[in-house]
């Protein structure tokens, strides 16, 4: 059924004419006028002339490209929405717009029904407002819901800003780092600070099911399609209607599955195991992988096409040893925590201990620094949590470490003779006097021929 007439208003900016006019007929067919732009330039020239109650706009275009006329767009009148559209390849772009004031954007070939729902959205007016109003208070984090998040190192102020921009959006986002990073929490800040937020959210591990269980999980099954199916089962795109399903460890699915969620991301549908029955879901797609998906896919053990649908927007989440800045907000955090749930008091960490936490690699990250903490407020003996309560592996590596660096010391601070004594003397002076051997042979109160047969002796030369 045709969308209501409306005096509602879109320009469509586009420098393919035959793309231009396959979206008014869309947008006619909706209900929506719209008037035409061949390039950023002429974007611009309409939006100062009239009044328009979106854009849709390409971001590649010859004459003034979609960034440009944006900017331009949102200086003349930052409250018209805009829409931007890129391809696959040109997805950097679409995450800079987001950051100009985009409101949005959509990846090209088009779904046309998640344009028809993302004009629609655009077009609410109310939430229009209340984006802009966060947007000009300028500091995106300080509105999330971090559900958890910890951190306030450049990296992870980074992943917080770059989930500000993106939670609002449908688009869907790829997680990747390394196992402990804490990949399920920032799908969680993701669900939270969206406008599916009051939806339910739905997470499945794909790495923990066979590809029998797993099919069935996410799409539900018939009555009697296997044994033990004693009764109809919803999967997990249904359970997840209007909200968020988040599939962890993604890369671990079989190409058969790969095939059957590509597509679900393709076509918004699903089939239940058994049934004939073609059911339409509206679930936004979360993806979380602790692989390099780029890698998998070369290796051939990742379909490219599934990658590529999964790679709208990719968050990265650091692992704990390029942000140790933060170990100190995430050990006192975790001793809060056990603290209470140990019924134990803690007064706070010693600089020993502390020191040992800084400098250990945590090669399982987030999740083995917080298994560190729980077991130290379990076996601490006084007020503070010392090193004597850290793990074995810690302490072991400290001692190690401070051996090696006493060693180092020694060596460099005492020579193995007077004669190597007397090279470093020689050679150090050199250095400060840029090679000149006259004010060195002054600066060492001997001769320059003395000096000269030294440099000699010693291979300075």
């Amino acid at each position: 059924m045709k969308a209501p007439i409306t005096d509602v208003k879109i320009l469509v900016v586009d420098d393919d004419e035959a793309h231009r006019y396959m979206l008014r007929a869309m947008l006619a067919e909706w209900g929506w006028h719209s008037a035409e732009a061949a390039d950023g330039a002429q974007a611009v020239a309409a939006v100062e002339e009239q009044p328009f109650d979106a854009v849709l706009m390409d971001v590649r275009m010859a004459r003034m490209d979609g960034m440009e006329a944006l900017r331009r767009i949102q200086a003349h009148n930052p409250a018209i929405p805009v829409i931007i559209m890129t391809a696959y390849s040109s997805v950097d772009s679409a995450v800079e717009a987001m950051k100009a004031g985009a409101r949005d954007y959509l990846t090209k070939p088009l779904d046309f029904e998640r344009l028809r729902l993302t004009m629609a959205k655009a077009l609410d007016h109310r939430q229009v407002e209340e984006s802009r109003r966060s947007r000009r208070d300028g500091d995106p984090i300080g509105h999330l819901d971090q559900a958890g998040i910890i951190g306030n190192s450049p990296a992870m102020r980074e992943l917080l800003e770059m989930i500000a921009y993106v939670a609002p959006t449908e688009a869907t986002v790829l997680i990747s780092g390394e196992s402990g990073t804490g990949k399920e929490l920032v799908a969680t800040a993701l669900h939270r600070n969206s406008v599916r937020k009051d939806g339910p959210l739905v997470k499945v591990n794909c790495a923990a099911l066979v590809e029998s269980l797993l099919e069935s999980e996410l799409f539900g099954h018939e009555k009697g399609a296997f044994t033990g199916a004693d009764r109809r089962r919803e999967g997990k795109f249904i359970q997840a209607a209007g909200g968020t399903l988040f599939l962890d460890e993604i890369s671990e699915t079989s190409p058969a599955m790969q095939a059957k969620l590509l597509r679900v991301l393709q076509e918004h549908e699903i089939q239940r195991v058994g049934g004939q029955e073609t059911l339409r879901v509206d679930t936004r797609v979360l993806a979380a992988s602790n692989r390099v998906l780029e890698e998998a896919v070369q290796e051939g053990k990742f379909r490219e096409d599934l990658y590529y649908r999964l790679n709208v927007v990719t968050l990265l989440v650091p692992p704990l040893r390029e942000r140790s800045e933060d170990i100190p907000l995430l050990a006192a955090h975790f001793v809060e925590k056990f603290a209470a749930r140990n019924r134990r008091r803690v007064e706070g960490i010693t600089p020993r201990a502390m020191d040992l936490l800084l400098k250990h690699p945590w090669p399982g990250n987030v999740r083995e620094l917080e298994n560190a903490i729980e077991r130290g407020v379990i076996l601490m003996r006084g007020d503070y949590l010392d090193e004597q309560s850290m793990p074995l592996s810690l302490r072991r590596a400290g001692i190690e470490a401070e051996e090696d660096a006493s060693s180092v010391a020694e060596a460099d601070a005492l020579p193995s003779s007077l004669e190597e004594a007397e090279k470093q003397v020689i050679r150090k002076t050199l250095e400060e006097t840029g090679g000149n051997r006259s004010e060195s042979a002054r600066r060492l109160q001997i001769t320059r021929k003395t000096l000269l047969s030294k440099i000699n002796k010693y291979g300075l030369d």
